[in-house]
């Protein structure tokens, strides 16, 4: 693990590139659904090699351009959590040693990486089969981070909401019992209709879970003016408190593209709030991706002026 950053945050980029750079590879369950078993084999294993050939890309990417966080994509590796087929884990230890070198190339560059996995999983479903797939899912993703040599820690998170609304108690009382390589990455994050952070502060105090506080989301569920409102001060420092160590702690950027009450992404980071000028790890929510990240670092915060918070 390469050493925690110093006063000015640290800027992630999510999953692709705007350009070609980093794009992946994917096979719908339909098209999967009617290969014979060699042939699901052999497209598995076509688009594996593919993606992981461009995930090293992207650790080149990232180092090139002094990015230090990556966030991966949940879907690298397609049907690997698939009930009742077990072609994707076999193609995945048949790759596992261009996978640890994918993992390693991240290291050495100092990079760290997480990963925030797909909506439809949801550990605190009324229902017995969504939480069995969904505890199916986060222990594939937790494969792939111990494939790629990360460590089990929120260094390396495991990012997900809160899940099904007015169901905290269940999330509470389920994570203990979540398998390590999940539990020992896990994060969660406030949302825009089921889980405010003051919801979510209870259930990651007692399991020990840090906090990622997204601010856009903060005001669209609590229908504030912007991001210069107080409550987001107050909540990077309450989500603070859940890191272990506080240096690690990580934020979520993203701007609407109508105004503050748009959910939908903007294109590039016009507001930055001053709450988050002391945060250590912001992962951008921007559409423009690079590009995004290119015109924030032009903000006071990250060329060494002062700014009030």
């Amino acid at each position: 693990m390469s050493a925690v950053c110093g006063t000015v945050p640290q800027l992630g980029l999510v999953c692709l590139t705007v350009g070609p750079e980093v794009r992946f590879r994917t096979v719908t369950l339909s098209r999967y659904r009617v290969l014979s078993p060699a042939e699901r084999e052999a497209k598995l294993l076509d688009i594996y090699s593919s993606n992981i050939r461009t995930l090293r890309g992207a650790a080149a990417f990232c180092a090139a351009r002094g990015i230090r966080l990556y966030r991966l994509s949940s879907s690298l590796f397609p049907m690997l959590d698939l009930a009742g087929d077990d072609t994707g884990n076999g193609v995945l230890a048949h790759l596992a040693p261009q996978l640890l070198e994918t993992g390693q190339a991240f290291v050495d560059a100092g990079i760290r990486v997480l990963m925030h996995p797909e909506q439809f999983i949801v550990l605190n479903s009324e229902r017995p089969e969504v939480r069995e797939s969904s505890v199916r899912a986060m222990s594939a993703h937790a494969r792939v981070m111990d494939g790629l040599g990360l460590e089990r820690s929120a260094w390396n998170l495991l990012l997900l909401h809160g899940g099904k609304g007015g169901r905290g108690a269940e999330l509470a009382a389920l994570i203990p019992d979540l398998p390590e390589g999940v539990r020992l990455r896990l994060g969660l994050e406030n949302d825009e209709r089921a889980y405010s952070p003051a919801q979510l502060l209870p259930i990651c105090e007692a399991t020990g879970t840090p906090l990622v506080f997204d601010a856009h989301h903060h005001v669209v569920h609590d229908n504030l003016p912007d991001q210069e409102h107080p409550s987001v001060r107050e909540w990077v420092l309450r989500s603070r408190a859940t890191w272990q160590p506080p240096e690690w702690q990580i934020v979520h950027l993203s701007n609407g593209i109508d105004g503050p009450q748009d959910r939908r992404h903007s294109h590039l980071i016009a507001d930055f709030p001053s709450a988050y000028a002391d945060v250590p790890w912001i992962e951008v929510e921007a559409k423009g991706k690079e590009e995004a990240i290119a015109a924030l670092r032009l903000h006071p915060v990250f060329s060494g002026q002062s700014v009030h918070i």
